[in-house]
């Protein structure tokens, strides 16, 4: 097992995908935090530090410090296309029936692209919590209020780490699901930005949302009054649930499928 986790690791490394997925979601996360800081205060309802809903806090309240350190959970989007390049790969690039022949234990090779995955989704999410916090601490240390890097701040910072690492996990899955890489990401991008927005939107099954990877990571790394959510850990556990059984899932049907 230790010898498939190496070769994904391999296989992972040899490309630029994860230069490109990892800068980006620096970037992105970097955009957001001067974002938020920039409007800080300054909009409707958040002139008076925290303020009624509709506006940002203001810098230096503790709100402002949790939803600034909350921006990497942004970016999961990212992670979970690293998950499902790392699974699709195999078929994208006709390389799936040599590795199924190498390791004909088909079970074998996709818990390998799990554990390789998750392990190295953590060194990633921690580099994108580094630029979260370096870059909320510059443009917030330049409006007089560095967020103290203690307490509920820290929790904040690791669940933001631990969605990302999940959503990773669940895109190996989705991989395995689906094997088409184009129609993976595709189907990812509109289940998460077009198909849980219509159900939060829509009243009769809004209800239904904070059960939906979205609303579970709401729950997770949220941390301005919203909708009905769960719990915090109820909406840590229901995310790692569905990544479980994403990997389930994709497990069972690379063993059964045949290789196209």
């Amino acid at each position: 097992m230790t010898a498939l986790v190496r070769a994904e690791w391999t296989k992972l490394f040899t490309t630029r995908v994860w230069i490109g997925l990892l800068l980006g979601a620096c970037v992105l996360v970097a955009g957001f935090v001067v974002l938020f800081t920039s409007f800080a205060g300054s909009t409707p309802g958040g002139a008076q530090g925290g303020g009624p809903p509709g506006g940002l806090p203001a810098v230096g309240t503790e709100q402002f410090e949790q939803l600034v350190l909350a921006t990497g959970a942004n970016v999961t989007v990212l992670f979970l296309i690293l998950g499902i390049i790392g699974m699709t790969q195999e078929y994208r690039h006709r390389t799936a029936t040599p590795t199924f022949l190498t390791t004909p234990r088909r079970g074998r090779v996709v818990i390998a692209k799990l554990a390789a995955y998750a392990l190295v989704a953590v060194p990633f999410a921690l580099v994108v919590l580094a630029v979260n916090y370096g870059v909320a601490a510059v443009a917030a240390g330049a409006r007089g209020a560095v967020p103290a890097l203690s307490g509920e701040n820290l929790q904040v910072l690791a669940n933001s780490g631990l969605a990302l690492v999940i959503y990773t996990v669940i895109g190996v899955g989705l991989g395995a699901l689906v094997r088409n890489q184009v129609g993976a990401i595709v189907g990812g991008l509109v289940y998460l930005f077009v198909v849980e927005a219509i159900v939060r939107q829509i009243s009769a099954i809004a209800d239904a949302y904070k059960w939906l990877p979205g609303g579970a990571l709401e729950a997770l790394t949220a941390t301005l009054q919203g909708p009905d959510l769960l719990e915090r850990w109820q909406g840590g556990l229901l995310l790692l649930g569905y990544g479980l059984v994403a990997a389930l899932l994709g497990t069972l049907l690379a063993v059964r499928r045949d290789v196209v």
